[in-house]
């Protein structure tokens, strides 16, 4: 990257060293590089703190190229030092040449069951395939589970039927994190975040997936009531509504977009725009600490490239963004946050030097007092 193309990150960004709400990050840690392990690229990072305290980094793990399609495998490194260091590299789920990923986890606080939400398609079908019902088989909705914290999961089980419609083509679950919510009368919900394309008009959409019976059974939840959002991270908030913050495909607003909910994730208020959350069209992540008192956000925080990973603060239910800290400068894309302790979380993201997709890479940003 040029010095032209950091000057102009720094006139879109702000000065966004000085971040309101988080200290300086530690020093990043290398958790998967591409070409390592018999894989030429690792994407789509998830991460999670299990109910013993370690940290589960999942990714996809792409045999043939950065693309999207072919044989992509799931896989998972794992941490009980609070990410200074990883264990060797397991695969969860190798269905030959297909498509697996789009890991989104939740933790069940009740047992520490995690539960693995995830997507297949065949390897052959690519993504404008699947969108244009021209391929051999359809997206498939699918979960995994852990009952020990991360170290045997189960067979993955298909639940496509209870959580796609007949008429949506593609489909993603997160990637990033689900949650499970801890107040109202919805307590103990399992929330998880998706999207999906219609058939027909091909338009875009958010949506979760719920369960009210700790992942025995999943079932829809609602969907945006407006189009053009898809990849999205899902917060509890103080008083008990949902945040959903929406990738954006309005390519005349270059910011994030919201809506809320009030019943639990059955209905969706009309899509916002965030102009403190500048982005150029790429997944985010979002959590909430403090029982919903203050929302972390990363993302590459750019209107025109993926670049400038940052994470910002938000101490009002996300209608005000603070300005944040760049954890890399350079190239970055997909991110997932997960809170470590009171003081800190923790930040896994895609980053490299010529483009985003060299590394994914594990970092601690400390906490301000709110």
């Amino acid at each position: 990257m040029n010095l032209l193309s950091l000057l102009l990150i720094s006139c879109l960004l702000g000065t966004l060293s000085s971040g309101a709400g988080l200290r300086s990050p530690g020093k990043p840690v290398e958790v998967f590089i591409s070409g390592e392990d018999g894989y030429h690229t690792y994407r789509i990072p998830a991460i999670i703190k299990a109910k013993d305290g370690s940290l589960l980094a999942f990714a996809e793990g792409r045999r043939g190229g950065q693309g999207d399609s072919g044989d992509i495998d799931l896989v998972m490194k794992r941490s009980t030092d609070g990410g200074a260091t990883w264990s060797a590299q397991r695969s969860l789920w190798d269905d030959g040449p297909n498509t697996c990923g789009n890991p989104c986890p939740v933790v069940d606080r009740s047992n520490g069951r995690i539960h693995l939400l995830l997507t297949r398609n065949l390897g052959s079908d690519h993504e404008r395939m699947i969108i244009d019902q021209t391929s051999t088989e359809s997206r498939s909705v699918w979960v995994m589970t852990s009952d020990d914290h991360g170290a045997i999961w189960s067979t993955p089980r298909e639940i496509t039927k209870s959580t796609k419609q007949p008429n949506w083509t593609w489909y993603a679950t997160g990637p990033g994190n689900g949650i499970q919510l801890e107040r109202g009368e919805h307590a103990g919900r399992l929330v998880v975040p998706c999207d999906h394309i219609e058939a027909g008009t091909k338009k875009y959409f958010s949506h979760v997936i719920l369960s009210d019976d700790g992942g025995v059974t999943w079932r829809l939840g609602g969907r945006t009531p407006t189009d053009q959002v898809n990849e999205c991270a899902i917060a509890e908030l103080a008083d008990g509504r949902l945040l959903l913050n929406m990738r954006n495909y309005d390519r005349s607003q270059r910011t994030r977009a919201q809506s809320r909910s009030r019943d639990g994730g059955l209905s969706w208020s009309e899509v916002v725009h965030e102009d403190t959350l500048p982005e150029p069209i790429c997944q985010a992540s979002m959590i909430a600490l403090d029982g919903g008192r203050r929302l972390v956000f990363s993302n590459p925080a750019s209107r025109s490239s993926r670049t400038a990973m940052t994470v910002r603060t938000s101490d009002d239910g996300g209608r005000e963004w603070l300005k944040g800290v760049v954890l890399h400068e350079g190239p970055s894309a997909y991110s997932s946050l997960v809170s470590l302790d009171p003081e800190s979380v923790g930040c896994l993201y895609e980053c490299g030097e010529q483009n985003p997709y060299e590394r994914i890479r594990f970092q601690i940003v400390d906490l301000e007092a709110p």
